[in-house]
């Protein structure tokens, strides 16, 4: 933290800003004076700002077990936002991140990890009345996950519209958010209001949903909150498991389906994850798909978040790249490979890749291997610079 920083919100709070209004599919953003707003428009820094949640992750150190029968945890950072805000800065690009943790020791250690990996957060506020997120992981045999959260509230659920730092949001080239954000009140309405600065600044609105069932009423208040602000992404993505979700059962890879439930006119990119599939993409104009990498996976956390922020690092120094169908691709590819090798450790944050491993990884497949790389030979790639230091990730004592 700098000596200059409050000691708890790390920056002076700012006036709230106007509200969104609205509700339903088609939340809209009331008119404002924007000549603020848009004088900002040329001062574009190539900044992705990441608005969430940011919490601790505890990881089995063993896979297959329930929570209860699991030996050991390993505690790592996480958070699907912040996820994308180090993702990005670690692939070399400017990023920042906006939320709200516990005034306690996980909330100024998450803190710290944001700032050791280079990311921006002076929009990062402390709560003194509830503590920072918890949420514990079940790993399946094959890396996937199940989580049980404790957040009741947490200190990410009362982030106000006083506190948010509208200069940042101004700068933004790109506004990425979530969901769960939107689940409760006062959250909500200030994930509204930064939607609108952003937006009215000229910000490109990245979305993903990032379902977490539990943490909503009901699936029905999932599936309504979710779709509450959809048509004012300019980017989506989504997994293949949330598409079904979304439009009731129905099949993520018929097209039809895709275009009638999830495409939006004001949409510019629809993307819809597959795992080690790979992924699929939409346009006004053309659509297709892009092979994923296969990668021995020990745990999914994080994957789509590195993904995201792969494609987030590729787009803000090419915000056109999406009306170019060979350039998206490489794009895609390049986050494909980012979702992959974050497979191959525990954890969100302490598995997310540097560009370097990334950029080998796929020249590396380029060359047709007869078999993939195996992840002690990646495990090397890594640029130890780039990566967080013991001391803040505890890699880790076991909980």
């Amino acid at each position: 933290m700098d000596k200059s920083d409050c000691p708890r919100c790390g920056h002076t709070c700012t006036s709230p800003p106007p509200r969104a209004v609205g509700s339903g599919r088609n939340v809209q953003f009331a008119n404002s004076n924007r000549s603020s707003e848009l004088e900002d428009k040329d001062e574009k820094t190539g900044l992705v700002l990441c608005f969430g949640e940011m919490l601790i992750d505890f990881v089995p150190t063993l896979s297959g077990y329930s929570l209860a029968d699991a030996p050991s945890f390993k505690k790592a950072p996480g958070g699907a936002p912040a996820n994308v805000s180090v993702a990005v800065s670690r692939l070399g690009g400017h990023s920042a991140f906006i939320g709200k943790v516990g005034d306690d020791e996980f909330g100024h250690m998450l803190k710290g990890i944001l700032v050791h990996n280079g990311v921006d957060s002076s929009g990062v506020r402390f709560d003194t009345n509830a503590r920072t997120a918890l949420a514990f992981v079940t790993l399946q045999d094959d890396g996937e996950r199940s989580f049980m959260f404790y957040r009741n509230p947490s200190a990410d659920m009362l982030l106000q519209e006083s506190e948010l730092d509208t200069d940042l949001l101004r700068k933004a080239s790109i506004f990425h958010y979530g969901s769960i954000s939107l689940i409760a009140e006062p959250c909500r309405s200030t994930h509204l209001a930064a939607m609108k600065i952003a937006k009215n600044s000229g910000a490109l609105l990245s979305y993903d949903p990032n379902l977490r069932l539990p943490l909503w009423p009901s699936a029905e208040e999932a599936r309504k909150g979710i779709l509450s602000i959809w048509n004012e992404a300019d980017i989506i993505k989504v997994s293949d498991d949330e598409v079904q979700f979304l439009t009731s059962g129905e099949d993520p890879d018929n097209e039809d389906v895709v275009r009638q439930y999830l495409w939006h006119p004001g949409l510019k990119l629809l993307l819809i994850t597959m795992g080690q599939a790979g992924c699929k993409y939409y346009t006004k104009t053309f659509h297709g798909q892009v092979p994923g990498f296969k990668v021995s996976a020990i745990d999914a956390t994080g994957a789509g978040d590195a993904f995201v922020g792969g494609m987030l690092s590729q787009l803000v120094g090419d915000t056109t790249l999406y009306q170019d169908e060979e350039r998206l691709r490489e794009a895609l590819r390049f986050a494909n490979a980012c979702g992959a090798l974050t497979t191959t450790e525990r954890g969100a944050i302490p598995a997310l890749p540097d560009k370097d491993t990334v950029l080998r990884l796929i020249n590396v497949c380029e060359k047709q291997m007869p078999k993939v790389p195996s992840w002690q030979n990646i495990s090397q790639w890594r640029v130890p610079s780039r990566q967080p230091s013991r001391e803040l990730l505890t890699d880790y004592d076991d909980a």
